[in-house]
């Protein structure tokens, strides 16, 4: 029958059809080439058929609907859809009129695009639950030339619960490139469409030194819409045992998360060890935000041994904080504890209290840009003893205590001045008031009022070439004031200070509060930036300051120490292919680097790299007794388009050797992600020792596992 007939012909069908009594209450719609009814029960669509009910698609070449019986018996090539993404293939059916309920032969279903289920006979039982004997599951391609796929399941009976989005097996074989390697007699897991359910999570395979081999066997277990627990047991070949458990719950005005362990093992046989990690963020009413973390671990090398992140100082806090666009309030407390041999907690402080309140204003009489802050600071050591003893010998008192309240201000405005010069005014003010207990060189209370202003010229120039890039070039004159004090007052939160193009214009280069910058003093420097049409950029900036007197303020390796300062040289570089670089160096007189930095990040389709490096004198006065020269680098490399390479490492040049050296191999595609990795630890201590780390995890794709598809195999003829 001609194409624009058929719409003719689906009206003429749709009111044969109404005479059901299950279509007077929800009409189906039906479409083909051609239509024929026999008798008053019978009605028979061939070519190109099309039915409509309820949500349902179903396509085929031809159907006969029998109104006696209220059945469809369906030839194929047969499609039935229901929902996105997932349908059902079949050579022949037999089904109800609604579709609910019957048998289709030579069937496969398939389940958001992915998992499918092949088997000889399909049966569909209450609209919800599709029933497959002798039964193939597999979300691999499967090729004519290849028929076997890279992994699938093979069951006697698999049952699909449409409503709980479950599916079940009987008597299942997992079998990788047609070889059985496990065996279960019932198994329970999701299908693709099902974000979270509780069940058995992908299993994974560490080895290492310390433990030997073992295996790790998630659990998940969900605990209403909001809440959930992981629990996975670690069982290890050298007599381990760990328990870990994962807890999140969340909330109408925030969310919780906790994480620990419990393990016993052979490295420590006489202790039980473990950790507890705790988080969360809450919405409180007028735009505050309350956030807290806890961390406690039995020991400093159980990080390591477990293959955790390393840490080597705990930090446990609770804050609460608003930020607005002109405001920032802020309040905390933590408490730290050190993990690292050559540091005692008594010693170092472990209870901290901040607040913290900053107003930024504009306008006004004086016009510009002011500010206005108000903080306070307070922190504990364990030990009351006011000296130092000769244990750290830090040149601080083990029991210092110290307490601090400041209000401070600032203010900047900017003018245009003839010949496109850009001058400026700029000041900054604070008051501090200072108790210090348990020390006998600070103890007392003291008071620092403390002023600092500034001028300052910039002359901008721009100048556009021929390919359409644009040079901006721009030198820069600052001229501090800094009142110069007397008072003599410990600096803890101020000991490393940066030098950089972030603050070579700044009033006060120290981080903290304890310390700040005096005298009289000029910042020089000079910046140059390309912008290309291309998308790429090219800047640099050199820089110095320059002082009246060497007030002896910073420390060797800072860079600022003596009447003129280190020069600073940065270059950064950001193409449009997605390589960044950063290169940082000061260099004094001599000519000698004092301190290099640089950064090199590339971001590609098919590779990857992330490299940093850093060189720093020794100075005692930042705690620090050697010279530092290390090199990190993160790389990936796509070998093919399954499979991806990836390396890291991190070399110490002054040791000459290896700290720590990781390969590894992702093999992922439409069916399968595999991950292969190996570790070196090469430093050692008294609580940690060299160690060789092996993972091996394998996510099977397809069932629910979050884990995102790699391409698909291309079937060759």
């Amino acid at each position: 029958m001609p194409r624009p007939f058929r719409p003719l012909l689906s009206l003429a069908l749709w009111l044969a059809v109404l005479a059901s009594p299950v279509a007077a209450q929800d009409a189906a719609s039906l479409i083909a080439d051609s239509v024929s009814i026999n008798g008053d029960s019978v009605l028979v669509a061939e070519g190109n058929v099309e039915v409509l009910y309820q949500g349902r698609r179903l396509t085929a070449e031809r159907i006969v609907y029998d109104k006696a019986g209220d059945s469809l018996t369906i030839d194929g090539p047969i499609v039935l859809r229901e929902g996105e993404g997932s349908f059902i293939l079949a050579d022949q059916a037999a089904l109800s009129a609604d579709l609910e309920n019957g048998v289709l032969t030579s069937a496969r279903l398939v389940l958001n695009q992915q998992l499918q289920l092949a088997a000889s006979e399909l049966s569909r039982v209450g609209g919800r639950y599709t029933s497959l004997g002798r039964t193939v599951a597999s979300s691999c391609q499967v090729c004519a030339g290849n028929p076997t796929p890279l992994w699938e399941i093979r069951a006697r009976r698999v049952v699909h619960d449409q409503l709980e989005r479950q599916i079940y097996f009987d008597s299942a074989t997992l079998r990788f490139a047609g070889v059985p390697v496990f065996y279960v007699p019932r198994l329970r897991l999701p299908d693709p469409t099902l974000k979270r359910t509780s069940g058995l999570l992908r299993p994974s395979i560490r080895t290492t030194s310390g433990l030997g081999a073992g295996i790790k066997l998630p659990y998940f277990l969900t605990l209403g819409d909001s809440r959930d627990l992981t629990l996975t047991p670690y069982v290890t070949a050298k007599g381990g045992r760990s328990l870990d458990l994962r807890y999140r719950e969340a909330f109408s005005f925030g969310s919780i998360e906790v994480n620990g362990a419990r393990s016993r093992d052979e490295l420590r046989p006489d202790d039980s060890r473990g950790y507890i990690f705790a988080q969360g963020v809450f919405i409180l009413p007028r735009d505050f935000d309350l956030r807290f973390q806890f961390e406690e671990v039995s020991d400093s090398a159980y990080y390591y041994d477990y293959g955790m992140e390393e840490k080597d100082r705990l930090d446990s806090r609770i804050e609460i904080t608003r930020t607005r666009r002109n405001e920032f309030i802020g309040a905390r407390i933590i408490n730290f504890r050190t993990l690292r041999e050559d540091e005692d907690n008594d010693t170092l402080p472990s209870v901290i209290g901040d607040m913290v309140f900053n107003r930024r204003f504009s306008g006004g009489p004086l016009g510009g840009q002011g500010g206005l802050s108000f903080e306070t600071h307070s922190h504990h050591r364990s030990s009351s003893a006011d000296i130092d003893s000769a244990l750290d010998s830090d040149e601080i008192a083990d029991g210092r205590d110290m307490s601090r309240v400041s209000l401070g201000i600032d203010w900047r405005r900017n003018w245009v001045l003839p010949g496109g010069l850009v001058g400026a005014t700029l000041g900054e003010a604070r008051a501090d008031l200072y108790r210090i207990d348990d020390d006998a060189t600070f103890g007392g209370s003291t008071t620092r009022l403390h002023a600092a202003g500034a001028v300052e010229l910039r002359w901008p120039w721009v100048r556009g070439s021929a390919s359409g890039a644009q040079h901006v070039i721009e030198p820069v004159a600052q001229l501090v004031w800094s009142r110069e004090h007397d008072d003599d007052l410990p600096n803890e939160d101020s000991a490393l200070v940066e030098f950089d193009e972030g603050n070579l214009f700044s009033l006060n280069r120290f981080p903290g509060s304890d310390a700040v910058e005096e005298g009289r003093r000029l910042n020089l420097g000079v910046s140059w930036t390309r912008y290309d049409p291309d998308g790429w950029s090219l800047g640099a900036t050199v820089g110095r300051v320059i002082r009246q007197d060497d007030l002896d303020q910073f420390s060797n390796a800072s860079g600022l120490d003596g009447s003129s300062s280190d020069w600073l040289a940065a270059v950064q570089v950001s193409l449009a292919s997605g390589l960044t670089a950063t290169n940082r160096v000061l260099i004094d007189d001599s000519f000698e680097i004092t301190k290099a930095e640089w950064r090199l990040d590339l971001a590609r389709e098919n590779y990857g790299l992330s490299s940093s490096y850093v060189r720093v004198l020794a100075d005692a006065s930042e705690s620090r007794q050697d010279n530092i020269s290390e090199l990190r680098m993160d790389g990936r490399y796509g070998l093919t388009d399954f499979w991806t390479a990836k390396a890291t490492g991190r070399y110490d040049f002054e040791a000459d050797r290896l700290q720590r050296a990781g390969l590894g191999m992702e093999f992922r595609n439409e069916c399968l992600k595999l991950d292969l990795s190996l570790s070196r630890r090469f430093a050692s201590s008294t609580s940690v020792s060299p160690d060789t780390d092996f993972g091996l995890s394998v996510d099977l794709l397809g069932f629910g596992s979050g884990a995102e598809a790699g391409p698909s195999r291309v079937c060759r003829r």
